[in-house]
C-alpha cells in the first residue's frame, strides 16, 4: 500500500496544480536568466582554469591560498567588479555590508540611504539605535535617508469561493520595476547638498512594502551620483538579489556590492560566509576591516571550506533560479486564494522575496508553522515570535535548513506587526517548494474554514 505523504486537501492540490499551469510562461522566463547566469560562471571558472588543486585548504595564517584568492577572482568576473574579498569569516550578510560601509565613509562625512531605512540588522551599525559603540556614528559618520516612493505592488484575485479561478489575466494593481519609485532629480539634491562619503541602496525591500530595484533603476541612481562627484561611492545590499538578472550592481557602476553566501551566491551548499566586491581599494578597505590595516585579505586560513564556496557558486545560478519560481508559484497560489501578495506572479523581480499580506498574528503563525513542518530539517518544532537581536519588533522565523539561518532553502520570516505579512523566500527543489508552499496554504485554508 502506498504511504500517505503530506495531508494537503484536495482543494489546494488542485489549487496548486493551477497555479503551476498559470506560472508556467514565467518559469520559462526564469529558466533563461538561469542559463544565462550558468554560462557566465562557467565561463569565469574556465577562464580562471579552476582544478582540485583550488578545493585544498589552509591553516593558521592561510597564506597563498591558491583556492581562496583564485575564488576572489572570480567573483569579481560575475559580479562586474573590479576585485572581490570572498570570506566564511564574514559572519553574516549585516557583517560584509558593515566592512563596505566602513570602507566607503570616513569622519566627517554623511552616509546617505536613498531607499529609505535600511534593513533592521544595519541600525545599530550605522548608529540609529543602540549605544552607538562601534558604530559609524561613533566615528563622526552622520546619517541621512531619503523616503522611497511605494507604489501599490501587490496583485489579488477574488477568493475562489466566489467562482474566480483566475488566469493570467485576472490579477490586478500590476506594479512592477515600470512605476517609478526613485525619484533621480531628488537624490542628485541631496548628494549636491550633503556631505555625502557614500550613498547606500538596498536593493531588496527588507520588511518594507516597496518592490525590490531593478538593476537599471540601480544604474541610474549610480549614473545621478557620480554625474556631482565620482568619488562617493554607491554601496548597495545585494541581498537576496543575485543572479536574479542577468547582469549584477557592478556592471551597472556600483563602487561597492556586499552579500551572504547562504543567501542567492551560496547555492544552497555554502556553508557560511559573504562577499565584498567593487573596486579594487575600497575592496581592500574593507579587508582591512575584516581582519586588520597592512593584512587585509592576504591571511584567513580556509580550512577545507573553499570546495563548498566553489561548487555553491555553480549551483547559484539554477539554484537561484528555484528560488524564483517558489516566489511566483507562492504569489500565484495565494492570489488564486483571495491575499495580497507582493510582487503579483506576473511581475519582473529583482530579489527572491515573496510578500503575502496575510492580515492576522494568527494567518502569519499558521503560515510560518505550515512551512516549518514542510521542511526536511526540524519539522518537529514550532515557530514562535521572540525579540531577536538587532530588530525593533518580535519576529517570527520558520527554517528548516541544512545550513542554519540559510534564505536561499526554503523559509519564510516575518515582524510581528499590521498588516502581518510573512516575506517568503529560497528553495532547493521544485518538488519540495510545490509541497511546502501548499502544505502552508492549507494550514491556512483549514483556520479559515473554521
Amino acid at each position: 500500500m502506498a504511504r500517505e505523504n503530506f495531508v494537503i486537501s484536495d482543494r489546494v492540490r488542485s489549487l496548486a496544480n493551477q497555479a503551476q499551469t498559470d506560472t508556467a510562461a514565467r518559469f520559462a522566463e526564469i529558466d533563461e536568466i538561469a542559463q544565462k547566469n550558468t554560462e557566465k560562471v562557467l565561463s569565469s571558472f574556465r577562464e580562471h582554469r579552476v582544478s582540485d588543486v583550488c578545493f585544498n585548504g589552509t591553516t593558521g595564517y592561510g597564506y597563498n591560498d591558491k583556492g581562496r584568492d583564485t575564488l576572489d577572482e572570480i567573483f569579481a568576473d560575475v559580479m562586474g567588479t573590479q576585485s572581490a574579498l570572498v570570506r566564511t569569516h564574514f559572519v553574516s550578510g549585516t557583517h560584509a555590508i558593515t566592512a563596505a560601509l566602513f570602507a566607503a565613509l570616513r569622519p566627517g562625512q554623511t552616509l546617505l540611504s536613498v531607499t529609505g531605512p535600511p534593513y533592521d540588522t544595519l541600525h545599530g551599525v550605522i548608529g540609529i539605535t543602540g549605544n552607538h559603540r562601534g558604530s559609524l556614528k561613533e566615528i563622526g559618520v552622520a546619517y541621512s535617508q531619503m523616503d522611497i516612493n511605494c507604489p501599490a505592488e501587490s496583485r489579488s484575485s477574488d477568493p475562489v469561493s466566489s467562482g474566480n479561478t483566475g488566469g493570467p489575466g485576472s490579477s490586478v494593481n500590476p506594479g512592477g520595476p515600470g512605476d517609478r519609485i526613485i525619484d533621480m532629480e531628488a537624490i542628485t539634491a541631496a548628494v549636491q547638498s550633503s556631505k555625502a562619503g557614500a550613498v547606500f541602496i538596498q536593493r531588496s525591500k527588507g520588511y518594507t512594502p516597496r518592490r525590490a530595484l531593478s538593476i537599471g533603476e540601480i544604474g541610474e541612481v549610480c549614473d545621478a551620483v557620480h554625474s556631482v562627484d565620482r568619488n562617493i561611492a554607491v554601496v548597495v545590499d545585494n541581498c537576496y538579489g543575485e543572479f536574479t538578472e542577468i547582469i549584477e550592481p557592478g556592471d551597472a557602476g556600483a563602487d561597492l556590492v556586499a552579500g551572504s553566501l547562504i543567501k542567492n551566491p551560496g547555492g544552497g551548499i555554502a556553508p557560511a560566509g559573504g562577499y565584498v566586491a567593487g573596486k579594487k581599494e575600497l575592496v581592500e578597505a574593507a579587508a582591512f576591516r575584516l581582519t586588520s590595516p597592512g593584512i587585509g585579505g592576504e591571511c584567513g586560513a580556509t580550512l577545507g571550506v573553499n570546495r563548498l564556496l566553489y561548487q555553491g557558486l555553480f549551483m547559484a545560478p539554477h539554484t537561484v533560479a528555484q528560488a524564483l519560481k517558489t516566489a511566483v508559484f507562492c504569489a500565484r497560489l495565494f492570489e488564486l486564494l483571495g491575499y495580497k501578495t507582493a510582487p503579483g506572479y506576473l511581475d519582473a523581480r529583482s530579489d527572491i522575496v515573496q510578500t503575502v499580506e496575510l492580515g492576522s498574528p494568527e494567518l502569519l503563525e499558521l503560515f510560518c508553522k505550515g512551512i516549518q513542518a514542510g521542511a526536511p530539517v526540524d519539522s518537529y518544532v514550532t515557530p514562535m515570535a521572540w525579540d531577536m537581536p538587532g530588530y525593533r519588533d518580535k519576529v517570527i522565523m520558520a527554517a528548516g535548513a541544512f545550513v542554519q539561518g540559510s534564505s536561499i532553502e526554503l523559509s519564510a520570516d516575518a515582524p510581528m506587526r499590521p498588516p502581518f505579512a510573512v516575506y517568503f523566500q529560497g528553495g532547493l527543489t521544485w518538488p519540495h517548494i510545490k509541497a511546502g508552499v501548499a502544505f502552508a496554504a492549507d494550514n491556512i485554508l483549514k483556520q479559515r474554514n473554521n
